[in-house]
C-alpha cells in the first residue's frame, strides 16, 4: 500500500487536472451562448465586463487583500500578462466580436485557436518539444476546427472583425496560460488578481464611456450575473488555473478544442443554428485531437 501511494496520489491529480479543464470547457461555451444572447440587449461590452470580474472580485476580496495587488516575488511583467491575457483587454476584445459572430464560430476561432496559439508559445518563447503523440493530436484538432469553420462559414456572412479579434483573444489567453503557471500564485490568488485589476479598469471605462446597467431588466441582468459572474468570472477561472496548475500551460489550453462542439451544439439548441453530420464529425475528430495533446490517452494505457 505505501508503495502504491505516490501513484495514486499523482492519479488522484490528474484527475482533478481533467475535472478542473472540463468544467472551464463547459462554463465557456455557456459563456458564448450568453455573450451572444447579450447582443440583443442593451447591454454593453463595459456592463458585461462590470458583471464578469465585479462578481469574483467581491467574492474574493480577503484573496487579494492578503496578497495585494502586486503579489510580492511575482514580476510585475507577468501580472500584466495575467491581467491582459485573462481579464479587461481579453474580454473586451472577445466580446466584442462575438456580438457579430455565430456561436459555432466563435467556438472555432477562439476556443480552437487557444490550444494551437498555446503550444506556440510554449515552443517558440518556453522551448517546450512536444512528443510525436501531442503533434498529432494538435493535427486531430486542426483537422477537426478546419471542419467546423468551413460549415460556419459555408453558413454565415463572417467578417474580418471575427478573423482578426477572436484569434487575438485566443492569444492572449495561451499567453496568460503560460503566465500563471510561472508565477507560482494559486488558483484562487490568480483568479483574485485578475477580478480586482480587471473590475478597476472597467469602472474607469464605465466613468469615461457610461453604463446602462441601470436601464436594463433585472430578469437579463440575473442572466448575465449568473453566466458572466459567477460562472465565468468566479467557477471557470478557478477551475482553470487548477488545471494548469496539475496539468501544464499547453496541456490544460488543449482542452478548449472542445469548445468549438459545445457552442455548436449550444447554438442549436438556443439559437437555433444548424448542427449536423460533419458538426458531430468534427466533434469526435477534435475529441480524439484532445485525448491525444493532453495525454490522456497516453495515461490510461500505462495504467
Amino acid at each position: 500500500m505505501v508503495a502504491l501511494a505516490p501513484e495514486m496520489k499523482k492519479s488522484n491529480s490528474l484527475g482533478a487536472g481533467y475535472a478542473g479543464a472540463l468544467i472551464t470547457i463547459l462554463i465557456w461555451a455557456t459563456w458564448i451562448i450568453a455573450t451572444r444572447h447579450s447582443s440583443a440587449t442593451h447591454l454593453g461590452t463595459i456592463d458585461l465586463g462590470l458583471i464578469r470580474y465585479g462578481v469574483p472580485a467581491l467574492v474574493l476580496t480577503p484573496v487579494w487583500l492578503r496578497t495585494g495587488l502586486i503579489p510580492r516575488g511575482v514580476p510585475v511583467k507577468l501580472v500584466a500578462i495575467m491581467v491582459c491575457g485573462a481579464g479587461a483587454l481579453f474580454f473586451q476584445i472577445t466580446t466584442f466580436a462575438i456580438h457579430s459572430t455565430p456561436a459555432s464560430a466563435v467556438g472555432v476561432l477562439l476556443g480552437g485557436s487557444m490550444p494551437l496559439a498555446a503550444a506556440l508559445i510554449g515552443v517558440v518563447v518556453f522551448g517546450e518539444r512536444p512528443d510525436f503523440t501531442r503533434w498529432l493530436g494538435l493535427a486531430a484538432i486542426v483537422a477537426g476546427l478546419a471542419i467546423l469553420l468551413t460549415i460556419a462559414l459555408g453558413s454565415h456572412a463572417i467578417g474580418w472583425i471575427s478573423f482578426t479579434f477572436l484569434p487575438l483573444g485566443a492569444l492572449l489567453w495561451a499567453g496568460y496560460t503560460h503566465a500563471f503557471k510561472r508565477s507560482g500564485l494559486t488558483a484562487l490568488e490568480g483568479g483574485a488578481l485578475i477580478a480586482v485589476w480587471s473590475f478597476i479598469i472597467h469602472i474607469g471605462l464605465a466613468l469615461v464611456f457610461g453604463t446602462a446597467i441601470t436601464s436594463v431588466p433585472l430578469a437579463e441582468i440575473a442572466l448575465q450575473f449568473l453566466s458572466q459572474g459567477i460562472l465565468s468570472g468566479l467557477a471557470a477561472m478557478l477551475a482553470y488555473g487548477i488545471a494548469v496548475r496539475v496539468l501544464g500551460g499547453s496541456q490544460a489550453a488543449a482542452f478548449s478544442a472542445l469548445t468549438p462542439v459545445l457552442a455548436a451544439l449550444g447554438g442549436a439548441i438556443f439559437l437555433d443554428e444548424p448542427v449536423g453530420v460533419w458538426e458531430i464529425a468534427a466533434a469526435l475528430i477534435t475529441g480524439l485531437g484532445v485525448a491525444l495533446s493532453t495525454g490522456i490517452l497516453s495515461h490510461r494505457c500505462k495504467r
